[in-house]
């Protein structure tokens, strides 16, 4: 069993390398998916209504006791 593992391999690492898919489209993904992580929160930043005021003193006021 060993050996022929062993003639399996060799014969894959002569053979003549052949580029897959992340070879040929990886950079691309990787890409188009910065492009799209960017323009999804660009638009939840800027539309989504978010107070850039950082702290909440002042802002949060308590609610009257109930009992």
């Amino acid at each position: 069993l060993a050996r022929g593992i062993q003639r399996t391999a060799v014969r894959q690492a002569h053979r003549k390398y052949e580029p897959d898919f992340h070879d040929k489209y990886g950079n691309l993904v990787l890409l188009g998916g910065a492009v799209v992580f960017t323009a999804v929160w660009g638009y939840v930043f800027t539309q989504a209504g978010i107070e850039w005021g950082l702290s909440p003193v002042g802002r949060i006021t308590p609610k009257e006791w109930r009992e």
